[in-house]
């Protein structure tokens, strides 16, 4: 039986340059894109080692600490990798960068006058399952002042990088929390079209919940097809 591709719907997309967003008439492209058909060399390699992953590395908690616990609101964030027909995706790397409970990232360029915490370095990956499951432990990031435009807030988030077979085969995605009020007012999470914003919410869950220590939330993501997950353009 053959198989039906569903190429990306590129209408949930979001657009290449949304003029609220400031950067991107600078950056975008203006003309139609010149599509380069990918050689056997860049779709097997260079790969990433599976082996070089360890399970501390999804512990958001424990991969930069010092000598104590990161300040914050513990957090789970798991969820499944799927394709167009909800099949799970197994031995896909996620990494994730997210700012800490006070908004700022350890970053040289972050200059944003908020404490860097000595206990979280905002980074971690993992692995999914051969049911296409990742979950990550870490602390709610904090929203931080950006210069786009007078008094910008960006929303509390979570970026997300995933890797195919090889470094070439890369998608980014941001991660945004249920109930924030930043949301409507960004212009970054107002550039994807309305229809698919929903999609870049993750979903309360107090299954997920650790009792007495730690909130649960679901994110899924779906590459390409019907309802795929928004990527950064």
């Amino acid at each position: 039986m053959t198989e039906t591709f569903n190429p990306r719907d590129w209408s949930g997309q979001p657009s290449y340059i949304a003029p609220d967003y400031k950067s991107t008439p600078l950056r975008g492209p203006t003309k139609p894109l010149i599509p380069l058909p990918p050689s056997l060399s860049e779709l097997t390699g260079p790969v990433y080692g599976q082996d070089s992953v360890t399970g501390d590395d999804a512990d958001l908690t424990r991969n930069g600490r010092r000598n104590g616990e990161p300040l914050g609101e513990r957090i789970i964030v798991t969820g499944r990798v799927l394709d167009e027909d909800e099949r799970p995706l197994p031995n896909t790397l996620l990494e994730i960068w997210q700012a800490n409970a006070a908004g700022r990232y350890i970053h040289q360029t972050d200059q944003h006058d908020a404490p860097i915490d000595p206990n979280f370095f905002g980074g971690g990956r993992c692995v999914t399952d051969a049911q296409g499951h990742y979950r990550f432990l870490s602390v709610k990031p904090g929203a931080y002042p950006w210069p786009n435009h007078h008094n910008a807030w960006r929303p509390n988030h979570i970026h997300f990088s995933l890797f195919g077979p090889s470094f070439v085969t890369r998608l980014v995605t941001q991660m945004y929390f249920p109930g924030d009020p930043l949301l409507d007012l960004d212009p970054i999470f107002l550039a994807t079209p309305a229809a698919t914003r929903d999609l870049l919410i993750a979903t309360f869950s107090l299954d997920v919940t650790e009792p007495s220590y730690a909130l649960g939330y679901v994110f899924d993501i779906v590459l390409r097809g019907r309802r795929a997950t928004p990527m950064e353009a």
